[in-house]
């Protein structure tokens, strides 16, 4: 008897929808499971290669997301532990005027008493929050000498200060222990997203990875198409740009100052470039580590923060502060130095070297090397910034 039970409808899918940066991670992991769930399934319900290549990848971008995470994390934990330290530090050495202005507070007393005058009540003293509380609890205030009222106030002052100096620095180790704890939730979403990677790939046969080295290689071929079209159009932007240079120098002379000024700076920018270029260059075949800054090994913001180190220019250390460290500038328009940032959440970036290409640390597995910028398509680009 034929079946009437309806097939399983395909499952749809939304293209080209930039999903804002918190949400990226979560609706791609609903995706892929919503793919999973509709595709055909096989005869042994293995998923297909392109649902594993897919999977890997986006592990693998989930591991760098929390890549930066963590290294954001740990430049927080270093500057708050710094912090605490001067903090302690600083409430040892109060701590101890407390006690000098204690003691001279003692010896006053002592010397009260010895000339016969009232000495003053240790109870008293104690209860009182401040040096007018402690006069008029007293009813000393005329009979203390102006050394022995300076006494008083320094005491009540280290008091104070000392206090709150103290409630600083525990809101510090406060803050310190919140940091300590994203840096170990980080640490620990990297390590797993790796193992799951690491996992799927292991499943694969000798004949499935040769088909998904085919499928990697198509890819970079696309990938450096587009970087040759990129470099043929900004080649003609730059002649463009030349040839309305030469027209502005034969203009005014006003004109002539302002084409100086610009090429002056374009001089400068490209002296720095060349620095940052040959760095990255020499750092072409070491391993990508996560969390990594050099010398032996990178990761993606380690490397771009070396490189412009090695010209001179500090940048931020993760890239969701290095997109904001420059002029942004658009991709038509990118020079050799410049960083190009990937992703709606801007967990990538590479050094832009010119005709469509960059040096960049790729992923956990790969090795610092020179790649087309559309390695992962056209749509993963985010944006080109200049840091100097």
């Amino acid at each position: 008897m034929a079946s009437h039970r309806k097939s399983r409808p395909a499952g749809t899918r939304v293209a080209g929808i930039r999903t804002p940066a918190l949400a990226t991670a979560a609706l791609t992991s609903v995706a892929l499971l919503s793919q999973t769930a509709n595709a055909s399934p096989s005869a042994d319900d293995k998923p297909s290669l392109e649902e594993v290549e897919k999977k890997v990848d986006d592990l693998y971008r989930q591991a760098e997301s929390a890549t930066e995470k963590y290294n954001a994390a740990k430049e927080k934990t270093a500057k708050q532990r710094k912090r605490v330290d001067t903090l302690l530090d600083d409430v040892a050495q109060r701590t101890q005027k407390l006690n000098d202005a204690r003691e001279e507070l003692g010896r006053n007393a002592a010397a009260q008493y010895r000339t016969g005058a009232a000495a003053p009540d240790t109870a008293t003293f104690l209860l009182a929050d401040t040096p007018q509380d402690y006069f008029d609890q007293t009813q000393l205030m005329d009979r203390m000498t102006g050394r022995q009222k300076e006494a008083v106030d320094d005491y009540f002052t280290q008091q104070s200060t000392t206090m709150k100096k103290r409630q600083e620095a525990t809101q510090s180790l406060q803050t310190l222990t919140e940091s300590q704890n994203d840096l170990q939730t980080a640490k620990t979403t990297v390590q797993q997203k790796l193992s799951d990677a690491r996992e799927l790939l292991s499943k694969l046969t000798a004949e499935e990875k040769a088909r998904l080295a085919a499928i990697e290689k198509r890819k970079q071929e696309e990938a450096a198409r587009k970087a040759a079209e990129l470099a043929r159009q900004q080649a003609a932007a730059e002649a463009e740009r030349q040839e309305a240079a030469q027209q502005q120098e034969s203009s005014e002379s006003s004109s002539d100052s302002s084409t100086s000024d610009s090429s002056a700076s374009d001089s400068s920018y490209a002296t720095k470039a060349e620095k940052v270029l040959a760095f990255a260059r020499s750092q072409i075949g070491k391993p990508y580590v996560w969390g990594a800054t050099g010398p032996d090994s990178y990761d993606c913001s380690g490397l771009t923060q070396a490189a412009w180190k090695a010209a001179g220019v500090d940048i931020p250390r993760v890239t969701y502060d290095q997109v904001n460290a420059g002029t942004t500038v658009s991709l038509s328009s990118a020079q050799p130095g410049d960083l190009v940032f990937f992703y709606d959440d801007v967990t990538h970036v590479g050094i832009y070297i010119g005709n469509g290409m960059m040096i960049h640390a790729p992923k956990p597995g790969a090795y610092v090397r020179e790649e087309s910028i559309y390695y992962d398509g056209e749509s993963s680009i985010h944006s080109v910034v200049r840091p100097a």
